[in-house]
């Protein structure tokens, strides 16, 4: 992945500074927490229930969604071996960036983004899975360029038609996709979604295969998007149902860093 930009322009670098978090709000390493263990026992699920579907091993990647841990936690969990964590909030992503960039691992944005910070994602992370809009897209489009870097963009569906959920909807994916292909240094590397939430299997993998079915005709479609095999979907409590239906990342948080915990 690139390395984050240090001399990102005054604009796309800038953040408020009464939207940086102090210290004391972010959850410190639970005493005893064994980062390692737990981070094998995600892996030996993962790979449980790739063989479980007939998949081959090792196709999946977990990211560990690291919000609202403070830097101390997320240092612990990258020595424990994470290599691909996910932030929601910008404001988090400011602070603990210099900590993942030293770590070396590749950062992704999960969290609803605000054209108005779409710099400190830039900066940091090296794929954003949640764009939306094209209006997002065309800036992060604009801030790449004048960092000197690509970025990786995943396009957000909202496959259940929850309203609290974020994303396109299916119909509108693929179009999305497309407008987004001629802009400048971001590349569509596939599809992320947010599960429904319920406990019917039937129904949460029909979403997941949902987006599988738009990887797949938007991939089919021509050159311009072939490489936009991603299908970033499933957490803890479903992680089984989107394996079996395709998903290459999947998303886990408390699992791998432990309770969070808010002052």
């Amino acid at each position: 992945m690139d390395r984050p930009i240090a001399n990102i322009s005054a604009e796309c670098g800038r953040y408020p500074r009464a939207m940086t978090p102090s210290p004391d709000s972010l959850t410190s390493p639970t005493p005893g927490w064994d980062y390692s263990a737990r981070y094998a026992d995600a892996e030996a699920r993962v790979r449980a229930a790739e063989a479980a579907c007939g998949r081959e091993s090792d196709g999946v990647r977990i990211l560990v969604a690291t919000k609202s841990f403070g830097t101390e936690a997320v240092e612990a969990a990258c020595a424990g071996g994470v290599r691909l964590v996910g932030e929601n909030r910008m404001q988090e992503l400011a602070v603990k960036g210099p900590a993942f960039a030293d770590a070396g691992v590749e950062v992704h944005v999960i969290g609803p983004l605000q054209r108005n910070k779409a710099g400190v994602a830039v900066r940091w992370a090296a794929c954003v899975q949640t764009v939306d809009s094209f209006a997002l897209a065309e800036r992060l489009s604009r801030f790449s360029v004048e960092a000197g870097r690509e970025l990786d963009v995943m396009i957000q569906v909202n496959v259940s038609g929850e309203e609290s959920k974020h994303g396109v909807a299916p119909d509108e994916a693929p179009t999305l996709a497309a407008s987004i292909v001629p802009l400048p240094a971001i590349t569509v590397t596939g599809f992320m979604t947010v599960g429904l939430n319920s406990s019917d299997e039937v129904a949460v993998r029909a979403g997941y295969a949902r987006l599988r079915d738009i990887r797949d005709d938007v991939t089919a479609g021509g050159d311009d998007l072939a490489s936009a095999r991603e299908l970033s979907m499933g957490m803890s409590g479903d992680l089984e149902w989107a394996v079996a239906e395709g998903a290459t990342i999947v998303r886990l948080g408390t699992a791998v860093m432990g309770p969070r915990h808010y002052s």
